[in-house]
């Protein structure tokens, strides 16, 4: 069952969540963080499931996919949609109780747009990629409102950095197994694009405009240099390798970008934290 709720893709979730939490904390509760992270988690783990069971017949026609619990009959559907309904139900209520309204709202709003819009799109759109960022982005402005009770600039920047930054790993992915989303009927890119170009200067553009995005000015006081010399160094590195994947346009180019952005999203929290460190409030500068 644990299959079910995509650890990997929760792992990434939860520490979105977090590191927004720790940014936006003034004073920071290890009470609060645990229970944004476990509410966090749980609602990550149940949108992740009911997707298993929603798409259940499309993963027994994809080979990556096929030997998953429900389409290899080793788990009923009727036990994932329990599973589902108790994980859903219990992160929303458990931050609604533990975190405040505003974190459960946002949450809540996630997996209803998540499941309710961008599953079915993939049989009808490539604009589901699009559409599905904006749930996708939603533990970065979690975390946040865990933190201060309310929707703030900054809680607004971070959503759309997780938001660009999906833009590249999620296109890489489906460039990757287009094969077996075309055997399933679903459309994660434009038919016709049989070549990969707009696929990949659509990676290509979603990476470099996390560039400057990543590079918008923070009150950083003393630790400038901590901020700017590292964060342009990781959005150089995975540039670069979004510039050569748009040039060769293959699979294991592909899998580069994946593996990059990957690595780039945790490392570029790393930093913002650890600039936290030099200074009292994460705050835009006017």
């Amino acid at each position: 069952m644990l299959a079910l709720s995509k650890p990997e893709v929760t792992f990434l979730v939860v520490i979105a969540a977090a590191a927004s939490y720790f940014l936006g904390a003034s004073r920071f509760s290890f009470f609060t963080l645990f229970h944004t992270i476990l509410g966090t988690a749980l609602l990550s783990g149940g949108t992740a499931t009911w997707n298993h069971f929603l798409e259940r017949r499309s993963d027994a026609q994809m080979k990556r996919t096929m030997n998953r619990p429900l389409p290899s009959g080793r788990l009923q559907p009727a036990a994932a949609w329990w599973l589902g309904l108790l994980l859903s139900g219990g992160g929303t209520l458990w931050l609604w109780s533990f975190v405040n309204p505003l974190t459960s709202l946002i949450g809540g709003l996630a997996l209803l747009s998540y499941l309710g819009i961008y599953t079915p799109l993939k049989r009808r759109t490539s604009a589901c990629t699009f559409i599905g960022a904006f749930p996708g982005a939603a533990p970065a402005l979690m975390g946040w409102t865990a933190a201060t009770g309310k929707i703030e600039a900054e809680g607004l920047y971070l959503f759309l950095l997780l938001l660009v930054w999906q833009f590249p790993h999620f296109l890489a992915i489906a460039w990757i197994y287009r094969e077996d989303y075309q055997r399933a009927g679903m459309i994660m890119l434009p038919p016709s694009d049989t070549s990969g170009e707009k696929t990949f200067r659509r990676i290509l553009g979603s990476t470099l405009a996390l560039l400057p995005l990543s590079m918008i000015p923070v009150r950083t006081g003393e630790a400038s240099l901590f901020y700017w010399v590292p964060v342009l160094l990781l959005g150089a590195g995975f540039l670069a390798v979004a510039f050569r994947s748009s040039r060769g346009k293959t699979r294991q180019q592909a899998m580069a970008v994946l593996h990059a952005s990957v690595l780039y999203l945790p490392l570029l929290y790393s930093v913002i934290i650890l600039n936290q460190l030099f200074d009292s409030h994460f705050r835009l500068l006017p």
